[in-house]
């Protein structure tokens, strides 16, 4: 029996909501993802949303013309406004990431996804800022000066892969860095800039870019990298599998930009982890399974503790870096799927936004927290096996003395497992339709719903006894709520029936 103490530790920190990601921003332009975003926001409500592609040419802002025998450039802002009115609609808004690079400011043709975000350096370092002076300045024309000081931006996405940046040129990325920084200040000097927004493995890029910023006196406002927990790509048609370490590599990743950045300037600043999840490969279909939010569950519970935000990679599988998604569960990276169908993982987000406040007690299997009103709030799941080898255990035991001020509390249970709430095994179980039917995707909505139970429990001297089973890869929500009984004297459950009074 665990014993939770009746004053809090401490706070629960909400940096698991301060960021989500997205697939590239011209996506927001579609009705259907704005839809997603608003059902994401009104069940978790995360603070920005980062994504790919701002000045990609999908965005149109760089288009260079000629006159009069004179090369020139017009900044173009219709869709950028479009997409942050959108974010901005649903209560989210954007954490910037500045790139890719417009194929006709670029010094080559290499390119990323699909979609061809081009990944080469500028021709003109002059040019570059210009488009990045004008893209700010609009945004501080748009939005107001106050509200855009809010928005963080970073400056690339993994210059430490030559997949994301020209032959990995640390030298070149630096140099964007300071001439992209610079311009963010002369914009503003209350503007957030950022970087290096490493991928896992190059952490001593983290120790170079402080050295060179402090030789170089640059401005850096917050340091960004990336957390992922899975091994090489194990390739399928139109998908992967992969291995996965201990969900505690992710924290001990969350750690370490502050572990390598203690004798340095930047120590001190806020640490983002702009990306993270158990696999880097949006064809994962472990994205999609009860296992993934037991997973994460721990990271979600601690993650606060070693960084200011951890950003899920991503909201939804509306995200097509490999292309257009081949089934509604292919494995994509998102809490919903590209037709609004909630995952065990999304869930798992939702079961935190219900978190109180006030941090009684944390586990490697629970979360317990109050809120202002009272209501004691258990967050609890079943350990995993991330190596594949064993299933996990069948059942999980938890037990818990919670301090609750009332005679009897009101047990509110809700449950993501294997069966339930979950999406996916249903959809296996109707033959994974790669395009479910109308009828078929009701049915795939009804069975991400939770499942949900209730009763009363009796409370003793301030404490409720709570005594949770948990099945494999179970993430349960249990909230307690005081009992104010205003049941009437006369009301007698035997007599429903018509029986005589007792």
């Amino acid at each position: 029996m665990i014993s939770v103490p009746v004053e809090p530790m401490g706070r629960l920190s909400d940096a698991w909501r301060l960021c989500v990601g997205t697939g590239r921003l011209e996506l927001a332009l579609r009705r259907d993802y704005q839809d997603s975003l608003a059902l994401l926001q009104r069940e978790i409500g995360f603070r920005y949303i980062r994504g790919h592609g701002l000045l990609s040419d999908g965005m149109g802002v760089y288009r260079p013309y000629d006159h009069e025998g004179t090369r020139r450039v017009h900044h173009s802002f219709s869709y950028v406004d479009q997409v942050v009115d959108a974010y901005l609609a649903a209560g989210i808004r954007p954490f910037l990431e500045l790139g890719f690079m417009p194929a006709e400011l670029a010094s080559g043709t290499q390119s990323v996804f699909w979609w061809r975000g081009n990944v080469t350096p500028p021709r003109s370092h002059r040019e570059w800022a210009d488009l990045v002076r004008a893209t700010l300045t609009h945004l501080v024309d748009r939005y107001g000066l106050d509200e855009v000081r809010t928005w963080p931006i970073e400056v690339w996405n993994e210059p430490n892969l030559s997949d994301f940046w020209q032959d990995a040129d640390e030298k070149a990325y630096h140099r964007l860095y300071e001439v992209t920084a610079r311009t963010v200040k002369e914009v503003d000097a209350g503007l957030q800039v950022g970087g290096p927004a490493i991928s896992p493995g190059a952490d001593d890029w983290l120790e170079r870019f402080a050295e060179f910023a402090e030789h170089r006196d640059v401005p850096v406002d917050f340091v960004s990298k990336h957390a992922y927990t899975s091994g090489p790509a194990q390739h399928v048609p139109f998908g992967v599998h992969q291995t996965l370490a201990p969900a505690s590599g992710l924290l001990d990743q969350f750690a370490t930009p502050r572990e390598l950045l203690k004798d340095t300037r930047l120590f001190e600043l806020p640490v983002h982890i702009t990306e993270f999840n158990s696999s880097y490969r949006p064809d994962n279909p472990i994205h999609d399974t009860a296992f993934h939010a037991a997973y994460l569950a721990p990271v979600l519970a601690h993650g606060g503790d070693l960084a200011d935000s951890f950003s899920y990679w991503t909201f939804s599988d509306m995200f097509e870096e490999t292309g257009v998604p081949t089934a509604l569960f292919h494995g994509g990276f998102g809490l919903l799927t590209h037709r609004q169908v909630r995952k065990p993982t999304y869930h798992l987000y939702a079961f935190m936004a219900r978190m109180g406040s006030d941090l009684l007690a944390r586990g490697d299997d629970h979360l317990v927290t109050r809120h202002p009103d009272g209501r004691v709030t258990v967050l609890a799941w079943a350990p995993v096996d991330p190596t594949g080898e064993t299933p996990g255990p069948d059942r999980h035991v938890l037990r818990l003395s919670l301090p609750v001020a009332a005679r009897e509390v009101f047990v509110r249970r809700s449950t993501v497992d294997e069966e339930h709430g979950n999406a996916y095994t249903a959809w296996r179980h109707m033959g994974s339709p790669r395009s479910p039917k109308p009828g078929q995707l009701d049915v795939l909505h009804e069975a991400a719903e939770p499942a949900r139970s209730h009763r009363r429990l009796p409370a003793s001297k301030g404490r409720a006894e709570l005594d949770l089973t948990l099945t494999r890869h179970e993430v349960t929500l249990v909230e307690l709520t005081p009992v104010a009984d205003e049941t009437p004297p006369w009301w007698d459950e035997r007599r429903l029936l018509g029986g005589a009074a007792s």
